[in-house]
């Protein structure tokens, strides 16, 4: 198989990893405000795919960064069936999770597929663990370790962000009528519109910076140029595209079974989960918008009553969450050896 036809194997498959990316993560970016009747489906997930293609334009490359310097191997010929073999097998877990349902994380699935495949062609020494930044003298976060760490915290940071801002808004609005829930369902056109900037920026980069890293080790482009123009449109338009395609099931389970949502609910969700999506942004970290959405949900719903929440969704999520990894470590390897006899 020659190196062109690998680098548009991986650019393809990226962009398909990007769709069904767009229809299992963004979906969640819309779920709270239509579960609460502030916005229409329709309205909301126009919203969703037109912010978040903004989000992805201008979102920077700190998180795509990560992504590129999770395989410690050289960036030449011999990175591509790696590469393949990584966002074949978080799309095609991707797909399962949609089949079933089941809220899951694309970046759980990419990372875990990074690793296996990267493990099944060079050992452990090619992946890069960042062991030596956090135990030497700077003491910092890097790599597979910076990656880890704020796919908790960012759930961390989801659910206390959102067990605060309700306890707050709920003192806030101790004496409120229902009129209140008006300007409520109004102000979430912003933080649904914060929510899915949050999500471009950060879920994109993922698509970005695996195509970016397949094309500078077949030699088409140069890693001193950051990601090309053409390469963060074309994944920025294909995560809108799923987007627009939906992912009702997965919003049905966010929105609705996890804690029944009224206006001030979803407010306060939306602002503790786009506020640990930019935060994590930020710091260039990978983490799973899902997840995310999902952690704030159940922290409103424990700091409004706990007994209403429904616990048994959160458990789901917690085995998606130790499943994904190495499920996606063990089929990436599987679609190495196979991309490796091929060669």
């Amino acid at each position: 198989m020659s190196v062109l036809l690998l680098a548009v194997a991986i650019v393809v498959v990226s962009l398909l990893f990007a769709v069904t990316n767009g229809i299992h993560d963004s979906s969640s970016m819309v779920a709270t405000p239509i579960s609460c009747g502030a916005m229409s489906p329709r309205a909301a997930v126009v919203l969703a795919s037109v912010v978040g293609f903004a989000g992805a334009m201008l979102g920077g490359s700190a998180v795509s960064n990560t992504v590129g310097s999770i395989i410690s191997l050289p960036a030449d010929e011999h990175l591509l069936p790696i590469l393949l073999a990584s966002v074949l097998s978080a799309t095609v877990w991707n797909l399962v999770t949609l089949r079933f349902r089941l809220p899951s994380s694309s970046t759980h699935a990419l990372i875990g597929g990074m690793i296996g495949a990267a493990i099944a062609a060079s050992g452990t020494g090619s992946v890069h663990w960042g062991w030596d930044e956090l135990t030497g003298f700077e003491h910092r976060l890097d790599g597979i370790t910076l990656v880890l760490v704020f796919l908790v915290v960012s759930i961390m940071l989801g659910f206390w962000l959102g067990y605060i801002v309700q306890a707050i808004s709920k003192h806030a609005l101790k004496n409120a009528t229902k009129d209140a829930n008006t300007p409520v369902r109004r102000v979430q056109l912003l933080t649904a519109a914060l929510l899915a900037f949050g999500h471009g920026a950060n879920d994109t980069q993922k698509q970005m910076g695996v195509i970016t890293l397949g094309l500078v080790a077949a030699g088409y482009a140069s890693s001193s140029e950051g990601i090309p123009f053409w390469v963060r449109t074309v994944a920025a338009f294909m995560m809108a595209v799923g987007t627009v395609g939906g992912g009702w099931g997965i919003m049905k389970t966010l929105g609705s079974r996890i804690f029944k949502l009224e206006p001030i609910h979803s407010l306060s969700s939306q602002i503790a989960s786009s506020s640990s999506l930019v935060a994590s942004t930020l710091v260039g970290a990978p983490v799973s918008s899902t997840h995310v959405v999902a952690s704030s949900i159940i922290g409103v719903g424990t700091s409004e009553n706990p007994r209403m929440v429904q616990w048994s969704v959160g458990k789901e999520m917690i085995v998606a969450f130790l499943l994904t990894i190495p499920a996606a470590m063990a089929l990436s390897a599987v679609f190495y050896y196979a991309l490796d006899w091929m060669l």
